[in-house]
């Protein structure tokens, strides 16, 4: 597939790495050379000097062949222009990175339509509405749902008081627990588990279920959800205001921030239950003066992930229950997974997980996206005729980089095992190791 990426910035970067090692034929442009050779080596994919808005610039790397565009320069007009000229030139799909809420509406989906623009990602937003999840799901790491609930998936790291510690997941197979383990994180890896594989402490573990057993899940796992309502935000970004925004008046949030200009436009930018306070929430003596302990969350939102992950961990130390760090180097996410901060958002990785829905075909205004460092979560719909529906699950010889977590069929949530027969249009859960998208396009199309 041929894959255009306007702008090499962070989220540009990253899209045209991970799409380069899937084997997709990328083309980075961005107008400073500068960028472009940072870029390592060692992937396999060309690099274009020049101008996103530039029709001279858009023809020499071939845009009419285009199977996807993706704008996602800083400057939200410039990559509605750019998708606007690329769709002029015969692009196939086009994507603009905004920073516009507004424009994420459903009714104004036609009106970009008619500009040349099919899909739109929003990185902040898909950021706070992250956020809201792990706010409203304390007790895990993350959370993902199919159909309105019907089908779950949630990352949930385990302690020393976890009933499942040191269980071979046959024995828990063969003891009737509803729910099936997708994944394992453990200490900077993600595992594919089989039969033999068992649960440690400290791991970071992916159960599939259905919405009825997930008090078993609590159980089993050890842990006990706090019901949240006072939230404390250490960095006005774009991500605060617009989670602020997003929560109802039931929350009563509290954000600081160093910047004393900062602090005097978000008092008229945010909603009546926000209070906003200048200072570093880095100080501890500022933290309990503004009665940290009393929180049920802290989270951390500067443009530094170290600020970030030291803050949620003083905060663990303060007694609050819950915190969250946005953690934009990606090689510290494992570092970070790893330590007692709830937990992480990273925007590069949700802007890519929805570009991929995207790769797979789907409607993105409906896809989910579960972003992890090494792996990714799919929804694919299930086509007359595919690979996947000529044999039981056991007999489909899957690639140990993958793995069925469940289904829906005519809407209702299913689990699978060994002797499931997967038919056309079912909506299957597909967790898998980044790179083996291309395994997946093969076993469903």
């Amino acid at each position: 597939m041929k894959i255009i990426i306007a702008g090499a910035g962070e989220v540009g970067t990253h899209l045209a790495k991970l799409l380069s090692a899937e084997g997709q034929d990328v083309i980075l442009i961005d107008p400073e050379e500068s960028k472009l050779q940072a870029i390592d080596s060692n992937y396999n994919l060309m690099t274009m000097t020049g101008r996103t808005t530039a029709f001279k610039v858009l023809k020499e790397a071939q845009t009419s062949k285009a199977d996807l565009y993706i704008a996602v320069t800083p400057f939200e007009t410039r990559n509605i222009v750019s998708c606007s000229m690329a769709k002029n030139l015969g692009a196939r799909k086009t994507v603009a990175r905004i920073d516009n809420y507004e424009f994420m509406k459903p009714e104004y989906k036609p009106y970009f339509k008619s500009l040349g623009v099919d899909d739109l990602i929003y990185p902040e937003y898909f950021a706070s509405t992250e956020i809201i999840s792990a706010i409203r799901h304390s007790w895990v790491r993350n959370w993902f749902e199919l159909y309105n609930g019907e089908l779950l998936l949630t990352g949930v790291k385990l302690r020393e008081n976890a009933k499942l510690i040191n269980i071979q997941l046959k024995d828990l197979a063969q003891s009737g627990h509803p729910f099936h383990v997708s994944a394992i994180r453990r200490r900077h890896e993600t595992i594919i588990p089989r039969g033999n594989d068992h649960l440690e402490a400290g791991d970071i573990v992916y159960f599939t279920t259905l919405k009825g057993n997930i008090n078993k899940i609590i159980d089993a796992c050890g842990k006990h959800p706090v019901n949240i309502r006072k939230i404390l935000i250490m960095g006005g970004s774009r991500i605060a205001v617009r989670l602020a925004d997003m929560l109802d008046n039931s929350y009563d949030i509290k954000i600081i921030e160093t910047d004393k200009e900062k602090c005097l436009k978000l008092v008229n930018q945010l909603p009546s239950n926000c209070s906003v306070v200048n200072g570093d929430a880095r100080d501890l003596e500022l933290l309990k003066e503004e009665g940290i302990a009393n929180y049920d969350t802290f989270i951390a939102l500067t443009d530094s992930s170290e600020t970030n992950i030291l803050a949620c961990l003083t905060a663990k130390e303060s007694g609050v229950p819950k915190t969250i760090a946005e953690v934009e180097n990606i090689q510290f996410i494992a570092a970070a997974e790893n330590l007692n901060i709830g937990t992480v958002i990273n925007k590069k990785l949700l802007a890519s997980s929805t570009i991929f829905q995207i790769l797979l075909d789907f409607d993105s205004s409906n896809a989910k996206c579960l972003a992890l460092a090494d792996a990714e979560v799919a929804e694919l719909v299930v086509k007359e005729g595919s690979k996947i529906t000529k044999a039981s699950v056991k007999d489909l010889k899957l690639s140990q980089d993958m793995t069925i977590g469940g289904l829906i069929r005519n809407g209702k949530g299913m689990l699978v095992d060994g002797h499931t027969q997967i038919m056309p249009g079912d909506h299957v859960l597909v967790f898998c190791l980044s790179g083996a998208i291309h395994k997946i396009e093969k076993m469903f199309n």
